[in-house]
């Protein structure tokens, strides 16, 4: 037998890791870099399609700085285009009751018994209020920061997920205006904000003006939601947080349904908007978002590995 080449002669680990070398040809360190007896050779154009294609798929570890400004701007951005949706009033109310009626027709139409249920229990539906309001938002930075200090390498497509979620979430406010139950006049939806005077609510009062009341559909409480849900269960070690994942979901559900904020079909919307993010991760990584290869480690896991 013939001396074995370079390639054979590697482990299937590693033959492994150079199926995701996201170096590239002619790439610093790559294997097109070095020329006949491993003199190095001039990388080629670093900004050629392939290259940032390859660059993009490239794990590694978030810049904090790039991060918070990127997440700010988007944010701020997302609201801006979401709020700037013409407030069409009729339109929006004309499909609320469209969408309503073709509820009942399928003998779905669970919303209004759910909302005056669970409005009875004024703790639990305050409790739900302030969640809707606020703590949606805060659980969904959360897992963003448990992503990034916890798996940095699996950080980028899960964020990718959410952003692209996000905003094609932005077609259906523009598309389909839809008003929310609480505001449909003649269905007997009970105002849970308005009743119970829940503090800071961005669909009251004053600071009305600041959100679209008629950006119903989809619900991107479900998205996001769901989002941190799979994220959680698909990363996280321990059972119970797992499970805590995979409820969470449905608690935002029960929540947005409780409040008079959402008809269920709206969810449906933010199911839709979120296999459409994971298909974009898909196509852009070739593969789920958190099947990804991890690609440095942590300096404690460092120190174990070497010792």
């Amino acid at each position: 037998m013939g001396e074995p080449t370079a390639d054979t002669a590697k482990s299937p680990k590693d033959r492994r890791a150079d199926l995701f070398d996201t170096a590239g040809p002619g790439a610093a360190g790559g294997p097109a870099a070095r020329g006949p007896g491993g003199a190095s050779r001039a990388p080629g154009p670093g900004w050629s399609p392939g290259a940032l294609l390859n660059r993009l798929r490239t794990p590694r570890r978030p810049r904090l700085w790039f991060e918070l400004l990127l997440i700010g701007v988007s944010y701020w951005v997302y609201s801006l285009i979401r709020n700037a949706v013409p407030a069409q009033r009729t339109t929006a109310l004309r499909h609320a009751h469209h969408v309503w009626d073709f509820e009942r027709s399928l003998g779905l139409a669970v919303e209004h018994g759910v909302n005056h249920t669970l409005n009875s229990v004024t703790w639990l539906i305050v409790g739900m209020n302030y969640y809707y309001a606020s703590l949606h938002f805060v659980i969904t930075i959360g897992v963003l920061v448990w992503l990034y200090v916890a798996h940095p390498d699996r950080y980028a497509p899960p964020r990718l997920v959410l952003f692209a979620t996000t905003w094609l979430a932005l077609i259906g406010f523009w598309a389909y205006p839809l008003a929310p139950p609480r505001l449909l006049s003649g269905a007997g939806f009970i105002d849970t904000v308005a009743v119970h005077h829940t503090w800071g609510s961005l669909s009251q009062g004053s600071l009305s003006h600041v959100s679209n009341q008629y950006a119903a559909m989809p619900s991107m409480h479900i998205g996001w939601s769901l989002w941190c849900g799979l994220t959680v269960f698909n990363l996280a070690r321990r059972t119970w947080v797992r499970v805590a994942a995979l409820l969470y979901p449905l608690f935002t559900l029960t929540v947005i349904i409780a409040t008079g904020n959402h008809f269920w079909l709206d969810a449906v919307g933010g199911v839709v908007c979120l296999a459409a993010g994971y298909g974009v991760v898909c196509l852009l990584y070739g593969r789920w978002a958190y099947h990804l290869p991890r690609s440095w480690r942590r300096p404690a896991e460092e120190g174990a590995h070497a010792s």
